[in-house]
């Protein structure tokens, strides 16, 4: 049986929860905006544009271009700020290798840009493992819609039934579902066993995972 694992990146990777907020915060700071954290908290898993849109106070008369503009700018200070102190998952560069190596093919599936996720593999070391990256550059439609789950399979030519997805929020647990997939619920920062009920199995580290357990969930399907 051709099997895969599709790993969701922020928040199961790398624990990027504090980074995305500092971002915030210092973008915010250079358009003379206080961005709080209950700010942060209420729009936690939004899209940035959505974000600017209702947090800057001129957001809904901003432009296309404008709102583009400040999302690429708020995404390259999270870079900056991850490469300064990388904060890797426990156990994920480990993990990849693991289910490479026996049998999986492993792909990412993320609504990030492609340069969050290019740093990502190049800091965990991973890209000998990785068969196939998805994007936001790829996708039309955000999570819980199932697409960026879609085109990893596709990519990996591997059925939906097949595959088992690693996330750490509701939306993309109900995104791998409605592909077709396993998911395995991953709690990290800002993140409760309460949001991903709906996983198959929920761990709170990527150390209770292996390729034996992935197997398990595969052939557990009725």
């Amino acid at each position: 049986m051709h099997k895969a694992v599709v790993f969701d990146v922020d928040g199961v990777l790398i624990d990027s929860y504090h980074a995305h907020y500092q971002s915030w915060v210092d973008v915010a700071e250079e358009s003379s905006i206080t961005f709080t954290p209950e700010q942060f908290s209420a729009t936690f898993g939004r899209t940035s544009r959505d974000i600017i849109r209702e947090v800057w106070p001129s957001g809904e008369k901003m432009s296309d271009s404008e709102v583009i503009s400040l999302d690429d700018r708020k995404e390259e200070v999270f870079r900056q700020i991850i490469r300064e102190k990388f904060p890797s998952m426990d156990g994920a560069a480990a993990l990849v290798e693991q289910l490479a190596t026996n049998g999986y093919s492993v792909a990412l599936g993320s609504s990030g840009p492609p340069e969050n996720i290019a740093l990502v593999i190049e800091q965990l070391g991973i890209d000998s493992w990785i068969k196939a990256v998805i994007t936001g550059s790829d996708v039309t439609q955000g999570k819980p819609h199932p697409q960026v789950f879609q085109l990893a399979a596709q990519k990996l030519s591997t059925p939906p039934d097949c595959c088992v997805v690693v996330e750490d929020a509701a939306a993309g647990v109900t995104a791998a579902h409605r592909a077709g997939m396993i998911a395995v619920g991953l709690v990290s920062t800002g993140r409760t066993h309460e949001d991903l009920n709906e996983a198959e199995l929920i761990v709170s580290s990527l150390r209770e995972l292996s390729p034996d357990t992935m197997s398990r969930l595969l052939n557990a399907q009725p």
